[in-house]
């Protein structure tokens, strides 16, 4: 599907089925989306779940916003789910971005010692439409890197300060 790829990766002082447990909260696990950041030009992504709240193979997630004056919108679907392992879900349709077009959003985790090793990865094409493929093709890879950055950031953040704060 997708003609790019990006992946972050960190070992986590927790077991598989509590980081599984954080990332299979999306509203979480995306926070960086419904949080106003110099990446999303000052404005945020409101996070939609469907009633099974993106924890089942079919399970609806979408985001909406407004960007530098531009409406956004994602429809994403989980298209595997095989806790306290993998979580893999998908754009469907046609998604209306600015930098990436469809993608593919995956996540593994393997048990390493005394806690886990966390993979994430986007497989992502670039917008189909002028002039979001020329800025795709500018400033893509440089999304692709923060949101999976931030994502790993973010697990790795949670299980950080709970450690701090149980000791």
């Amino acid at each position: 599907m997708s003609a790019r790829h990006y992946e972050n990766s960190r070992w986590i002082a927790s077991s598989p089925r509590d980081v599984f447990a954080f990332i299979d909260d999306h509203a979480r696990f995306s926070s960086h989306m419904s949080e106003s950041s110099w990446m999303m030009g000052g404005s945020r992504m409101e996070v939609e779940l469907d009633d099974a709240k993106g924890q089942r193979v079919g399970s609806h997630i979408r985001l909406s916003g407004n960007v530098f004056g531009i409406q956004l919108f994602v429809d994403e679907v989980v298209a595997r789910r095989e806790p306290p392992l993998v979580k893999v879900w998908q754009t469907v349709g046609t998604p209306s971005l600015l930098v990436i077009g469809a993608y593919t959003m995956d996540v593994h985790i393997t048990p390493d010692g005394g806690g886990s090793e966390l993979l994430v990865f986007i497989d992502y094409d670039f917008p189909d439409r002028w002039p979001m493929s020329w800025l795709g093709r500018l400033f893509g890879g440089i999304y692709a890197r923060w949101c999976v950055t931030q994502m790993v950031s973010g697990v790795s953040r949670h299980f950080h300060i709970g450690a701090v704060a149980a000791a």
